[in-house]
């Protein structure tokens, strides 16, 4: 059974500069290979030491916040969430329903009406989605191998809660996959991969750097709320080889606009339960952004620009309905 060292990919020798694919590089590359995560002694603790929490939001400092503003030129903003509706894909029980409440007219003579809604719903997992660490687990653990029932509660997680990862605000960067494959949308099932992640970089001119919003245009947005038992099917996405790539350099987070980021299901671990999510949460710290709407940034052609997203503070949730926007 195959296994992953994060502390060698992370804190080793090796370069983290395009091309360099990790310890997957051969693993992954050609056959399909039963997979297991890193043991708890090549995982913590993390690169910020045993007592940190806030993993990849280290690098959220004033510096990176203010050299994203320098990114703002023209004043316009995009907006990358999708609309919250009860004709959203869903997965399972997750719901989202509204249920309007015109509650009452005001006696006074100006006559002022007053109108609420009550809204049922999965708020940390429906649209597009930031989720938090104690969302995905290895085993009992998530993480810096913290002990996931340890720190659960009546009322939410008592550590890690989506309401202690604050405001993002970053360099962001599209990587256009599809538009490097010259299609919409990628097909079914289409595992992304490092030189799939470097030659689309080229094609833009773009380059990657520590603290990014990293994300990733597959086309898969376009089924949004169309094809929805299609988009939930399956989904084109990161490999895990590429998602490594990625997290070998430091981004902030990685987002994209299908349900997990990454391909589901895994095309070379094809074992494992989507395992760039345990690779993103638990071993390296860094939030995943689901869900996202990224026709527009993609139809202009847009791969840089500043980022800002902020999770609804829910005490102690595993993640956050989110509304992200790229501004340039």
């Amino acid at each position: 059974m195959h296994s992953f060292s994060r502390r060698s990919a992370v804190f080793g020798a090796a370069c983290a500069c395009v091309g360099a694919h990790g310890l997957f590089a051969t693993a992954v590359a050609q056959t399909p290979q039963q997979w297991s995560p890193p043991a708890n002694a090549d995982r913590c603790p993390s690169r910020w030491g045993a007592a940190d929490r806030r993993g990849s939001m280290n690098l959220m400092t004033p510096e990176r916040a203010k050299r994203a503003a320098t990114l703002i030129r023209t004043g316009e903003i995009v907006e990358c969430g999708q609309t919250l509706n009860q004709q959203m894909p869903f997965f399972g029980t997750r719901r989202f329903d509204v249920h309007l409440k015109q509650t009452f007219m005001n006696p006074e003579a100006n006559r002022r009406g007053s109108n609420e809604e009550l809204v049922v719903a999965e708020i940390g997992q429906v649209g597009t989605q930031l989720d938090a660490f104690p969302h995905q687990t290895i085993g009992d653990e998530g993480y810096n191998c913290v002990n996931i029932p340890r720190i659960m509660s009546r009322n939410g997680f008592t550590e890690m809660g989506v309401d202690t990862v604050g405001t993002i605000f970053t360099r962001g960067i599209l990587i256009d996959v599809a538009a490097l494959k010259g299609v919409p949308t990628l097909p079914d099932t289409y595992e992304i991969t490092p030189d799939d992640l470097q030659a689309a970089l080229t094609r833009q001119n773009t380059r990657m750097e520590e603290g990014d919003a990293v994300i990733i245009h597959t086309g898969w947005g376009l089924l949004w709320g169309r094809e929805n038992a299609r988009f939930v099917a399956s989904c084109p996405g990161l490999g895990v080889a590429a998602a490594e790539w990625i997290l070998r350099q430091n981004p902030m987070l990685m987002g994209s606009d299908n349900w997990p980021v990454e391909c589901s299901p895994s095309k070379t671990l094809p074992d494992a339960s989507l395992p760039v999510h345990q690779l993103a949460l638990a071993v390296y710290g860094v939030h995943l952004l689901e869900n996202m709407k990224l026709d527009v940034l993609a139809q202009r052609g847009q791969h840089e620009f500043a980022f800002a997203v902020q999770p609804l503070k829910v005490r102690g949730g595993t993640g956050s309905t989110v509304a992200p926007s790229a501004l340039f």
